[in-house]
C-alpha cells in the first residue's frame, strides 16, 4: 500500500471510531467530546486538500511506506 491509501484508511477508521465513542446512542459511547476528534480529522483532511501537505503522510513516509502518486 502507498501513503495516500493508508492516510484515507486511517482517517476513515479514526472518524468511525470517534463517532462510535461520541454518539450517545452507540453501545461503546464514552463522551460527546470524542466528536471534537471527528471534527479534527475532518479539518485536517480539508486542510490537506488545499495545501497538499498531510502530517500523517509525512509520518508514514518516515516509517518507510512508499509514497503514492
Amino acid at each position: 500500500m502507498t501513503t495516500w491509501q493508508l492516510v484515507r484508511i486511517i482517517a476513515g477508521c479514526f472518524t468511525l471510531l470517534s463517532l462510535a465513542l461520541g454518539i450517545p446512542g452507540s453501545p461503546i459511547f464514552v463522551s460527546s467530546w470524542w466528536l471534537a476528534f471527528t471534527a479534527f480529522v475532518g479539518a485536517n483532511l480539508l486542510q490537506s486538500g488545499f495545501t497538499r501537505w498531510c502530517l500523517m503522510e509525512s509520518i508514514l513516509r518516515k516509517l518507510g511506506v512508499p509514497a503514492g502518486n
